[in-house]
């Protein structure tokens, strides 16, 4: 683990295709991997090049200390009229820079990206019981709208459920 000072300073930016080395990398980490459906060398490179694969339209944000990367959210634009108001978001940080501040600072950074540049109304994160990040979802104003027990089954037999969290962008 690295040794990083407990506040640090760190620039937000756009995401790239050069930021995809450490989302692969901070997914195969046992510790974050279990917050995300993914268990394999295989589910890890699918899901992190469709991840990064959304900055190409701006929609993946990635913060910075010392100008290599430490978090990363994204937006998953929906392809349909019908649901284009709304998208699913996805956010990681390097476990070497957890509770420094910056989940939460990149989680308001990017809810900001969505209200304001692609006007959603509402957006949404799924996310495993017990998880670290529910914690900051809650503080930024979202709320949990969905519960399905028994979604996750982990290597030891036990079961996660799945939530959904919610903001509401639109005004009222």
């Amino acid at each position: 683990m690295k040794r990083v000072p407990e506040e640090i300073e760190y620039e937000v930016r756009y995401s790239n295709q050069g930021d995809l080395p450490y989302l692969q990398k901070w997914l195969r980490v046992p510790e974050v991997q279990r917050w995300f459906p993914i268990s394999t060398e295989d589910d890890v490179e699918m899901v992190s090049k469709n991840w990064i694969g959304f900055s190409k339209f701006g929609a993946s944000l990635t913060a910075t200390y010392k100008n290599e990367p430490v978090a990363i959210a994204t937006l998953f634009l929906m392809p349909y009229r019908k649901v284009i108001h709304q998208c699913l978001l996805y956010f990681i940080v390097d476990p070497d820079f957890a509770g420094r501040g910056i989940g939460t600072s990149i989680l308001r950074n990017i809810t900001h990206l969505g209200k304001s540049y692609f006007r959603f109304e509402k957006m949404h994160i799924e996310l495993y019981g017990g998880s670290p990040a529910i914690s900051i979802l809650e503080k930024a104003g979202y709320h949990k709208i969905f519960s399905q027990e028994h979604f996750i089954k982990e290597s030891d037999g036990n079961y996660l459920p799945r939530i959904l969290y919610e903001v509401e962008l639109k005004e009222k």
